[in-house]
């Protein structure tokens, strides 16, 4: 049973996945690029993989709707589709995942920005189009820790988000991705697949998702130290 289980939602991943790429690629050639209906297939495709891979969401606080920095704690290859099912964001993804079949190429149609981050031009550069997806109506999603982490709290956080956002005036809201079994956090040099296939077989893949409150400062120390306090503190009393 665990074995067929996991073959059925390793298929259902790839083959559906398939096919909302061909969708976002159908509709930029036959209607051009819009990135908001791009988004909004991408987020049918989060809602309904999710439950179909096992997970069981819940999520509570306000989801941020207008253009905001949203900043998580990173646990799993979960994470930015936990976010992507409620949020039409900007994720910023370390620029390895657009070499992923059906993932890479799908993620550059539908929204994301990929940063090479040992290349400081690379940084820079991400930088500026974070800020002009903002000021464009979008939010952004980064996860400031920069990988994975087991901790029960969060790795020390990256301060060039920050600085961007209290140096342009732009909200951050902070939130909690929190998984209560520790065998779903996705750490240290394992593969997506070996990763994936241990916890496909299981029934089901328990997380909860919480927003917290915009907050604005123009003091980028102020705003990390805020955000992460919160966070580490959700993160307790979330499981």
């Amino acid at each position: 049973m665990k074995i067929l289980r996991a073959i059925y939602r390793f298929l259902f991943f790839g083959l559906y996945t398939a096919w909302i790429v061909l969708q976002i690629g159908l509709g930029n050639w036959l209607f051009g690029k819009d990135i908001r209906r791009s988004m909004r297939i991408r987020r049918k495709w989060a809602r309904r993989l999710l439950p179909a891979i096992g997970v069981k969401l819940t999520v509570s606080g306000t989801i941020p709707e207008g253009p905001c920095l949203l900043v998580a704690n990173h646990r799993s290859y979960l994470d930015p589709i936990l976010i992507l099912q409620d949020v039409d964001v900007f994720p910023v993804a370390k620029a390895e995942l657009a070499k992923w079949p059906l993932i890479g190429k799908g993620a550059a149609m539908a929204g994301i920005l990929y940063l090479k981050r040992e290349e400081t031009g690379s940084r820079v550069g991400t930088l500026k189009q974070m800020i002009d997806k903002i000021q464009s109506g979008f939010p952004v999603l980064i996860f400031p820790e920069g990988t994975t982490s087991s901790r029960p709290d969060t790795l020390p956080f990256k301060k060039g988000g920050f600085k961007m956002a209290a140096q342009n005036g732009i909200p951050v809201v902070p939130a909690v991705i929190c998984f209560p079994d520790p065998a779903d956090f996705w750490v240290g040099k394992t593969t997506f697949l070996a990763h994936a296939a241990k916890r496909f077989v299981e029934p089901e893949i328990r997380v909860s998702v919480v927003y917290g409150n915009a907050m604005t400062h123009t003091d980028a120390g102020y705003l990390l130290e805020q955000a992460q306090s919160w966070i580490n503190q959700t993160l307790i009393t979330a499981k």
